[in-house]
């Protein structure tokens, strides 16, 4: 389940993971890092994020949705 922005979490992230729907298998590595950089730069904005609990902190999961590339794409 996604999780709403939350700053506390944010400063305990010890890691970030992108989770890429199969559509987007086609992309460049370029392209996916620059999508990434983009969502992981401003998780606010990200359509799907969760916080997954860690031993030692959070890692933040963001999924790709059709709505990011939309907005990120014409960036």
């Amino acid at each position: 389940m996604p999780n709403d922005f939350d700053p506390y979490r944010e400063a305990l992230i010890i890691e970030a993971t992108t989770i890429w729907p199969d559509e987007y298998d086609e992309w460049s590595l370029d392209e996916r890092r620059r999508i990434e950089a983009a969502l992981h730069g401003d998780p606010r904005q990200a359509t799907q994020l969760e916080y997954v609990r860690q031993h030692s902190g959070f890692c933040r999961q963001i999924t790709v949705m059709p709505e990011d590339f939309e907005r990120l794409a014409a960036v």
